[in-house]
């Protein structure tokens, strides 16, 4: 019988997602693969979600592992803070991955989640080789590999704006760093994401969603192994841009679809804050106020809003559809009426992006868009909402070139004002002309990465002879 890969990551869409598609890739190369989906409590999950991904990728099994969290729900502290119950509940769900590893007959490689990296120690225990992958962009990974051997003991909280200079990445403002390394260094959770850093550091062989030609500073300082002097550089793989339609549901076309066909080319600006992104309804209001004085067609997902203290895994529970009409300034549907049209939740982000009448992205620059984004070609403003997508917009922005940033996302509060300057900016400037041309080049360098001789094909062909030596 031959032996099967094992793929483990979490009950949450951004994640589970990217681990299907590495896994129908792998698949696709005529090699037996499992993607195990850890169902912990803390996720904000419903199992369901796993539901459609297996009825669209029948060459890709599925195993649901269900644990008990790390402490009991009698002894639980409601209290406690979600990151760092998250991760517990992950380290905890380790002994059902390695009964279900045990289970199987053979198994020749484990790859494993960034969040899950823990279950290295799994694999380790196992005997079986084990991969990282890493669901983000290769800068991002360069960064927490160096931080945890940086000797400065500041808190970056203190340093503001101050530029932080990791080996192979753009500099980045401390202050655009994930808000968990913003917190003093004593705090619990700012200990346990080090901890995280350094598990990740652990691994020998490191699968990351990029492609070289998109950050060849970062993947040549990975590679040569500088984020962390005098140990052993990880074996890097560059297997993207994994990027694919979330299939499923009853096939229909969605009604954005049919409305987008009636639009001219590269006319319309597409509004999507991703699955886990939520905006109070005043900041929608001036949104709205914003796209009606642009004058710009745009298209524009909007979600209910939730509690602002809201943490990132709970941003996923009650994602109901939104009320649009009252939470939209009176009058602005029937007023943007033709020239716009706002859906409520959801929209078809991929099939969106690749429609010939999208003109330009406003994203919460989470890597999946981002990817999305760029294989598309469409020019990106950026948004960022938590984690690391405000280190996103450094890289698409100041590295990349390939979109602006909406200002004042890290003041509370984006203006109308702002919201109509960076849409026309985008779509009317001769900046935005720039940026369009330096987006189709990376759409092209996209294509050309995938393509029989390309480089990320090298690398994921690499990455097969790997699992079989």
């Amino acid at each position: 019988m031959q032996s099967s890969v094992v793929l483990y990551t979490w009950m949450v869409r951004g994640h589970l997602h990217p681990m299907t598609l590495l896994a129908d890739h792998i698949a696709s190369h005529g090699v037996p693969v499992t993607v195990a989906v850890a169902d912990v409590p803390s996720s904000g999950e419903s199992p369901k979600t796993v539901a459609p991904l297996s009825a669209s990728y029948p060459s890709v099994s599925f195993q649901l592992l269900s644990s008990a969290p790390a402490r009991s729900g009698d002894t639980a502290d409601p209290d406690a803070d979600p990151f760092i119950t998250l991760l517990a509940d992950l380290r905890a769900a380790n002994a059902a991955l390695i009964a279900f590893v045990r289970s199987l007959p053979s198994v020749e490689a484990l790859v494993v989640d960034f969040f899950c990296a823990y279950a290295l120690d799994a694999a380790t225990e196992l005997g079986v080789p084990a991969y990282l992958f890493f669901m983000s962009c290769a800068s991002a990974l360069a960064a927490y590999l160096h931080i945890p051997v940086m000797r400065s003991t500041a808190s970056f909280g203190e340093m503001g704006r101050s530029l932080l200079h990791f080996p192979g990445v753009h500099p980045i403002p401390a202050s655009d760093l994930p808000e968990v390394l913003l917190l003093d260094r004593e705090k619990d959770q700012y200990k346990t994401t080090i901890a995280l850093f350094e598990q990740i550091a652990k691994a020998k062989r490191v699968l990351v969603n990029t492609f070289e030609w998109l950050e060849p500073r970062a993947v040549k300082a990975i590679q040569d192994g500088t984020p962390r002097p005098g140990e052993p550089a990880p074996r890097l793989f560059c297997v993207g841009p994994l990027v694919g339609e979330e299939r499923g549901g009853e096939g229909n076309k969605h009604e954005c679809l049919s409305w987008l066909d009636a639009q001219p080319a590269q006319s319309v600006v597409f509004l999507c804050f991703g699955s886990a992104s939520s905006l109070p309804a005043e900041q929608l209001r001036e949104i709205a106020v914003g796209l009606e004085r642009s004058k710009q067609s745009f298209l524009w997902a909007v979600r209910a809003p939730v509690a602002p203290d809201a943490d990132s895994t709970k941003r996923l529970e009650g994602r109901g559809e939104a009320a649009l009409e009252s939470l939209l300034p009176d009058g602005f549907m029937e007023r943007t009426r033709g020239r716009g049209l706002v859906v409520s939740s959801w929209a078809p982000q991929v099939e969106v992006l690749r429609h010939p009448a999208t003109g330009a992205f406003v994203t919460h620059c989470g890597w999946n868009s981002t990817l999305e984004a760029v294989t598309a070609g469409v020019p990106m403003v950026c948004w960022p909402m938590y984690a690391e997508q405000t280190m996103n917009k450094v890289f698409i922005v100041d590295e990349m070139k390939l979109g602006v940033t909406m200002d004042g996302y890290d003041k509370g509060m984006v203006k109308a004002e702002e919201v109509e300057a960076k849409v026309r900016l985008v779509m009317e400037s001769e900046q935005g002309k720039q940026i369009r041309k330096r987006v189709a080049l990376a759409k092209e360098k996209s294509t050309c990465a995938t393509e029989i001789g390309g480089s990320s094909t090298a690398s994921f062909a690499d990455f097969l002879g790997n699992l079989k030596a």
